[in-house]
């Protein structure tokens, strides 16, 4: 029998994750974006933006396209963080919540992508702030 943690929103409650591999504004069909997507699911936005140079600018513009559309970005995730990373990026984690007012719920390290599946997902737990990121959707009260 499944047992709900304690805390988390009703059984019927889900997380569907949409993936806009691009950017908010990616064209799904001729008259649709990833942004519309969202929107018509009433869904929170969680960006997902590069550790390095020019992220600050890109991932500042995104969230504000978010809102723009009338919706809530729920935090950012970095892709690829570095194992060893340079002052532009230790720098950007602490400048992206300043400047977007959203906060840095993980950091997927580089290579994760090249994991086996297990591993991928045994690890994956670690890189982010869980309880943080369902509060921010709504999934956990």
């Amino acid at each position: 029998m499944a047992r709900r943690a304690p805390g988390v929103a009703s059984a019927g409650s889900r997380l569907d994750l949409v993936e806009g591999a691009g950017g908010v504004l990616v064209r799904l069909g001729p008259d649709l974006t990833v942004l519309d997507l969202a929107r018509s699911l009433d869904a929170p936005v969680v960006v997902v933006a590069r550790a390095g140079l020019g992220t600050l600018s890109d991932t500042e513009l995104t969230i504000r396209a978010i809102g723009a559309a009338g919706l809530r970005c729920a935090g950012i995730v970095i892709g690829s963080w570095p194992s060893v990373p340079s002052l532009a990026e230790r720098c950007n984690l602490e400048d992206l919540p300043r400047l977007t007012g959203v906060p840095v719920l993980g950091r997927v390290p580089a290579g994760a992508g090249q994991l086996a599946p297990v591993e991928f997902t045994s690890r994956a737990p670690g890189w982010f702030q869980a309880s943080r990121l369902l509060q921010r959707c709504g999934l956990l009260r």
